[in-house]
């Protein structure tokens, strides 16, 4: 069978919806013909890309003449979506072999749009991964015009969705939001979360601090507008701790501003750290506590990717983030940290002096629960087996 993965991430970007696409690929050409179509690699933003980088594998990967817009900027990044979609369109119109399923997991709502339109007109099969529900997201990024946006875009995504063979939904939160809003039928939505390879962290001391008597609070992931690292440096400086650090690990548009925020501060103990493409894990486990905040309802439908990782790390948790999200449930369920409501750094500022002073031993002890919950729930092994499945179903039909 001929399958074709629309990816708008791919490696070698260091992102985790590349790294399910290359893990789906890599597990599907095992027995069908895959054909990976993606942009050139811009994720994250600031993240430097050489020339000589290249993907192995069993699959063929072709990298389409598209626009691309790695900074946040919302006309940038709708033009980023209708500039892929078109490439993915014209690619699957004049493809001469007969393709049998099409799997995308690229840019709302454009993007999605124009895959789906060229799979209908050539009746293929179609199965769409549902990172993050949009026109929502964008809507909360612009509140005054967030209205006006939704009674547009909502009808668009909702036809887009409900003409798929499948949706993959990243939570059973984002199921019923699915369901509830875009009028899927529940027999459409596959939940399947997103996955970390557990393999990459279980060999590793998680005892690796560098500097053993500074006790380190870590963030690691993309420094964007929805991550909310203002507030941790803020929270950070108010807490005025000794012997300890903040360290903001990763690339993104926000991280210059960062830098001016902790100048202006006067602040010496917050440290930026690069993240190299595979040492996640190794950065990791420099942490004695990771810092995991999220911008008042920009995640309440989604777990963000850097919680699995945080959870394989064996490391405690402050979460900033919505209380009734699923991010906010994964860290009630598992023991491993703490949960606040977003936006309020003195609250935030109160918990980390507290955190501080816990005995190491209970700090390791829930970083531990953290794991245990990971491998049940977050697993490469688990999840990718589910997704295979989905897409095996439907060769079958």
């Amino acid at each position: 069978m001929n399958i074709l993965i629309v990816s708008a991430v791919f490696p070698p970007e260091p992102v985790v919806s590349s790294k399910l696409s290359e893990d789906l690929a890599l597990e599907l050409s095992k027995e069908h013909m895959v054909t990976v179509i993606c942009p050139k690699p811009t994720r994250p933003y600031g993240f430097v890309f050489t020339n000589n980088e290249k993907v192995i594998g069993s699959y063929q990967r072709i990298v389409l003449d598209s626009y691309t817009c790695p900074k946040s900027t919302i006309f940038g990044r709708i033009k980023e979506s209708y500039s892929f979609g078109k490439a993915c369109y014209k690619y699957i119109k004049n493809k001469e072999t007969k393709i049998d399923c099409i799997y995308m997991n690229t840019w709302p709502i454009f993007g999605q749009y124009f895959v789906k339109k060229a799979a209908i007109k050539s009746k293929t099969p179609y199965v769409i991964h549902i990172q993050d529900v949009y026109p929502e997201s964008l809507a909360n990024k612009v509140p005054f015009f967030g209205r006006f946006i939704s009674l547009i875009f909502r009808p668009f995504d909702a036809r887009i969705l409900r003409k798929a063979n499948q949706v993959i939904a990243i939570s059973e939160k984002m199921k019923n939001y699915l369901h509830q809003t875009r009028s899927v039928p529940f027999s459409k939505i596959s939940v399947v979360l997103n996955w970390q390879n557990e393999a990459h962290f279980l060999d590793l001391d998680i005892n690796n601090s560098d500097e053993a008597n500074v006790f380190t609070f870590m963030y690691l992931g993309n420094v964007g507008p929805i991550a909310g690292c203002d507030l941790l440096i803020s929270s950070f400086s108010d807490s005025n701790l000794d012997k300890s650090r903040l360290v903001i690990a990763g690339s993104g548009s926000m991280r210059e501003s960062l830098k001016l925020q902790v100048k202006d501060l006067r602040i010496n103990n917050v440290e930026f750290w690069d993240v190299p493409d595979g040492k996640v894990p190794k950065i990791q486990a420099k942490a004695d506590v990771m810092l995991l905040p999220i911008k008042k309802g920009a995640a309440s439908s989604s777990i963000p990717s850097k919680l699995p990782a945080y959870m394989f790390s064996a490391k405690p948790i402050i979460a900033a983030v919505d209380s009734d999200s699923d991010t906010a449930n994964a860290i009630r369920e598992a023991g491993c940290g703490w949960v606040i409501d977003p936006g309020k750094p003195e609250l935030l500022a109160k918990l980390i002096k507290e955190v501080q002073k816990l005995p190491k031993s209970q700090l390791i002890t829930m970083g531990l629960k953290g794991r245990e919950y990971a491998l049940k729930h977050f697993s490469k092994k688990n999840n990718l087996s589910k997704l295979v499945g989905v897409i095996e179903k439907i060769l079958k039909q």
